[in-house]
């Protein structure tokens, strides 16, 4: 534990020395004023962190500092460690004589965790400095804690990432997606794969919740849709094997069930069709390249996850060079605000998404359709374009 002393009297410093040395705290620091203190510390000499700030506290577990010293007085280099991101877990008690409860609570505002008052009283001392290295030794535990966590997320956050596919450009289709996860770790879904020479499936998830629960389902969904899309091709058969493998998710609180919503298609170029399903989804919808006209995608349908079995419907849309469809998941709806009904809100998104034809780069529509401060969002954001060239 190191302790830095901070008086501008030698005598005070040497009797606090004494008294922590003979208590077993041997690595002990002296400083006779605030400015000697910033300059420990890595601080300007105003007591402001340096542009290129340090990347540690030099070590110090804790701070003894006189109130009353002359130039940088003991309570502005206490604000000064307080305002300091780097060095504010850095408890500091002030060692003072003066019994002036205003100056004291004026201290305590300051970023002080507790004072004694001079005369010094070895016990109460050596008390108060044991609460206080406790309270760093909690607060270093959560920062290393917290820390760890953060670096889990952005694992976790990558190897999703990994999973999203990217774009796909062959003859005679275009899919690219835009995607605005709410958190670090996202519960929507979006994955395509192509079956064979003419057809391709593609699906757009949504799992209930956000953070790591509902990344993790997300994770689990991706690994059984690559292989339901594949050996499966059919819609329904896909969304069935997904609720099937659902059920297989068992949590220890018999409470929690989670669940997804999906819109699974698959694009025959050969037959010039689309087949899907809509498990609960917001309904996509296909804009006509021709005249800019907008079918809309079938609502209804039960979510997945939620019944041990599930009834589906296979819906079939005939599809022209020229056409875009999109699908989304429900987040996107908050950039169309004012219409509650799901169809009120699709007529709505078709309006903005209308002058954005298969031309437009993506850059150019993420821009158009997320140029406002999106900060305070609650949901994720996701919308997905299918262009048949």
């Amino acid at each position: 534990m190191r302790i830095v002393v901070v008086d501008d009297n030698p005598m005070n410093v040497t009797v606090v020395q004494e008294i922590l040395k003979r208590a077993g705290y041997t690595d002990i620091l002296a400083a006779s004023s605030g400015m000697e203190l910033f300059k420990l510390l890595g601080l300007e000499s105003d007591g402001r962190e340096p542009d290129v700030p340090g990347t540690d506290d030099h070590g110090v577990d804790l701070i003894l500092m006189d109130m009353m010293m002359p130039g940088v007085d003991g309570i502005y280099a206490c604000r000064a460690v307080y305002e300091s991101e780097r060095l504010r877990d850095i408890p500091i008690i002030m060692v003072t004589a003066i019994g002036d409860s205003k100056k004291l609570a004026e201290a305590l505002d300051a970023g002080a965790i507790d004072y004694v008052t001079k005369p010094i009283n070895r016990i109460e001392l050596l008390a108060r400095i044991r609460v206080a290295l406790r309270l760093k030794e909690q607060k270093d535990w959560h920062k290393e804690r917290d820390r760890r966590v953060r670096e889990e997320l952005q694992l976790a956050r990558e190897v999703q990432s990994a999973v999203l596919p990217h774009l796909l450009s062959e003859d005679g289709i275009r899919i690219e997606a835009i995607y605005r996860p709410s958190e670090e770790l996202s519960g929507d879904l979006y994955a395509w794969h192509r079956i064979d020479r003419n057809r391709y499936g593609i699906a757009v998830i949504d799992a209930m919740g956000h953070g790591i629960s509902s990344s993790l389902v997300c994770m689990f969904i991706a690994s059984v849709l690559k292989d339901a899309m594949a050996k499966l091709v059919d819609p329904q058969l896909v969304v069935l094997e997904l609720n099937r493998r659902s059920q297989q998710l068992q949590f220890a609180d018999q409470l929690i069930q989670y669940y997804f919503t999906a819109l699974y298609m698959v694009v025959d170029l050969e037959k010039k069709q689309v087949e899907y399903v809509n498990a609960g989804h917001p309904a996509g919808m296909l804009i006509r390249g021709a005249d800019g006209s907008v079918v809309p995608f079938a609502q209804g349908g039960i979510a997945i996850g939620m019944f041990d079995r599930i009834q589906v419907e296979k819906h079939v849309i005939d599809i022209a060079a020229g056409d875009r469809m999109v699908l989304v998941t429900d987040g996107i709806f908050d950039l169309v605000a004012g219409a509650e009904e799901e169809e009120d809100q699709l007529g709505r998104l078709a309006e903005v998404l209308r002058p954005f034809g298969g031309s437009v780069p993506p850059e150019e529509l993420e821009r158009h359709l997320f140029n406002q401060d999106d900060s305070s969002r609650q949901d994720d954001r996701c919308l997905v374009m299918v262009d048949i060239l």
